[in-house]
């Protein structure tokens, strides 16, 4: 179903079982938009961590491969600087990943060793049609500006700490609870979600 979001933003409700569909969605969208002035296009997959994002991600990404536009996909996980970093990532992606790739130039991120607690290597991000950005704080202000497209994955809070407790392990609990706060605080003053080109619930 197709609703009016916020601001009289077109948004697609649906559940999980529907992502291809919302994937299609989101392909369509990103496609029938002009390329940025680097001629390249940056769909968003932005909302809480749990919520689904990494899997809508792949899932636009492959919607857009079957219909000829070469893709790249980013995840702002190899960007945060640690547990407490989230706040910190949105001015890394800007700088290092969204200007240099629309104003036409080559762009590269350092990554985070999450097991070392330190940056690591830069990671050239390849030009493509169209760049697919994942992750918790993708989509905030500062990137706004150089984004084609947004997406908001959301689901209930009880369902999303149980699946990363599920998947990281209940030692790291403590540690969702931190990046819970953060996010909360960083969507507030975002309103990402009322930005938002379309809305997943899973």
């Amino acid at each position: 179903m197709i609703t009016e979001g916020a601001g009289g933003v077109a948004s697609v409700h649906r559940v999980q079982q529907e992502t291809p569909t919302t994937a299609q969605a989101a392909a369509d969208l990103v496609l029938h938009r002009p390329a940025g002035p680097g001629g390249v296009r940056v769909v968003a997959v932005d909302g809480p961590s749990g919520s689904g994002k990494t899997t809508l991600a792949a899932a636009v990404a492959a919607a857009l491969r079957a219909r000829g536009a070469s893709t790249t996909e980013v995840h702002m996980d190899d960007l945060y600087p640690g547990w407490d970093g989230l706040a910190d990532a949105v001015g890394l992606v800007t700088t290092q990943v969204l200007e240099p790739l629309t104003a036409g130039a080559p762009a590269a991120f350092r990554r985070w060793d999450w097991v070392a607690h330190t940056w690591a290597e830069r990671v050239p991000v390849e030009a493509a049609d169209v760049v697919v950005l994942e992750g918790v704080g993708c989509a905030s202000r500062p990137c706004a500006p150089h984004l084609t497209a947004l997406v908001w994955v959301e689901a209930d809070d009880h369902e999303r700490m149980r699946r990363g407790i599920e998947r990281d392990g209940e030692a790291y609990r403590p540690h969702w609870e931190r990046w819970a706060a953060q996010e909360r605080a960083l969507f507030a003053a975002e309103g990402t979600r009322g930005r938002a080109d379309l809305v997943l619930r899973t």
